[in-house]
């Protein structure tokens, strides 16, 4: 057997395995017993509730995964790759359209094979445990505008890599990096005036108790901002949340609709001195940074794949490509961007005990941040007792008793000091 075949497949079958088993010892790992920190939130009926969200939601993933990665595999050795290049190069264009044409009907086929899926995830599970408001036609306007900008961001950032690595030699994967560093950044900027817009309305918050109370907060850690904006979630879901989007004069705050709805003005302002803190404590450009080097290295190990006869063998192919070769190099890469993501997800959880430090230091209100949480926790009926492998391998946030508990450690720890 081709090596590089048995590569893949042992990959494909390898994250298969370890997902099952994650999840399946996440949802054994569930408390039946209420935790103490959430009585009064939790009534037993609604904490039931949480559990069979999360059951719900771990057997239709795992049901979904069984389904596609045998399709994947069966994909791969009957051929499906090069059967899809010859239909891409019998349109006799170049090198850079034919791998539009090879990229894109691999990502619509792929769209509209989980598509069912991401609608029975919306319209049954999440519509059976009050989630969901998302419309048909949200639902499908969501879709065609995703798909545009993929079109229109992921051809043009696609047809740039292709060009670099076809026209400029040895060197094409640092082009490719300093470019897509370059036009990253520059989404970043622009995403929260030109992007999100297309799918969400963000209006100024009104005047009135919460929007003082954040600016007076806000000017006194010196943080300057666009503005405070509403987004109007509500039309997808109950869900709720809050987030800062871009940078410089677009830096702006972005409280959920339906996050207003259910919280005091003191436990909103805790959430956004959290947000807040990530700014200050440099997190953004840490994971920027991150981000950048991340890319660079990709590249440079994807540039020493480029046409691998034993790689384009394995998938069967008849002739080689830089846009096949960019493909497959994504399955032997997988297990790379996996250790990468862990170390991504311990340093992204260390920095969520800081963000909440932060808070509770500045504002001065720890309870209205652990209420805040409590909430939060309630509202998204989130697992309040994961398994340590599901946190250590997927969570990018602490769960919720354990910052709890650091935030009282470090009210403690402040309470002495004054003393």
């Amino acid at each position: 057997m081709n090596l590089y075949l048995l590569v893949i497949l042992v990959i494909i079958g390898g994250n298969y395995l370890l997902d099952a088993i994650i999840e399946t010892l996440n949802v054994q790992h569930v408390s039946t017993e209420l935790p103490e920190e959430f009585v009064g939130y939790y009534d037993a009926e609604k904490y039931q509730q949480a559990q069979n969200y999360l059951k719900e939601n771990t057997r239709f993933g795992i049901i979904t995964d069984s389904l596609f990665t045998p399709v994947t595999v069966a994909f791969i050795l009957l051929g499906g790759f090069n059967y899809v290049d010859q239909l891409a190069r019998s349109c006799n264009l170049g090198s850079i359209p034919t791998g539009l044409i090879f990229s894109g009907i691999l990502l619509f086929v792929s769209q509209l094979l989980h598509l069912p899926f991401s609608a029975y995830a919306t319209f049954v599970i999440e519509e059976k445990y009050g989630f969901n408001r998302t419309t048909l036609k949200t639902f499908i306007l969501d879709i065609l505008k995703g798909w545009l900008l993929t079109a229109l961001i992921g051809g043009a950032v696609f047809s740039m890599v292709l060009w670099f690595f076809e026209k400029t030699g040895t060197w094409a994967w640092l082009y490719c990096w300093a470019a897509v560093t370059g036009i990253q950044l520059f989404l970043t900027f622009i995403a929260p005036v030109v992007i999100m817009p297309l799918f969400n309305k963000f209006v100024p918050l009104e005047e009135g108790e919460l929007k003082t109370a954040i600016e007076s907060y806000a000017r006194s850690r010196g943080f300057k901002m666009k503005g405070v904006f509403t987004m109007d979630a509500s039309k997808r879901s109950t869900k709720s949340n809050a987030f800062f989007t871009g940078f410089g004069k677009f830096r702006r705050i972005v409280l959920f609709d339906t996050l207003i709805e259910k919280h005091t003005v003191d436990e909103l302002v805790s959430v956004l001195a959290h947000e807040m803190g990530h700014y200050k404590k440099k997190h953004v450009i840490q994971s920027i940074l991150i981000s950048i080097i991340t890319t660079g290295l990709m590249f440079f190990i994807l540039s020493l794949f480029l046409h691998n006869k034993g790689l384009f063998a394995a998938f069967k192919m008849k002739e080689t490509s830089i846009y096949a070769s960019l493909l497959f190099f994504g399955f032997l890469y997988a297990p790379i961007e996996m250790m990468l993501s862990l170390v991504g997800s311990m340093l992204s959880r260390k920095n969520e005990y800081a963000a909440d430090g932060y808070a509770v230091t500045t504002y001065g209100n720890p309870e209205s941040m652990i209420t805040a949480l409590k909430k939060l926790s309630v509202d998204n009926l989130s697992n309040l007792t994961p398994h340590p492998l599901k946190v250590f391998i997927s969570y990018s946030h602490p769960p919720v008793l354990q910052r709890i508990k650091a935030i009282r450690k470090t009210t403690a720890t402040l309470a002495g000091d004054v003393l």
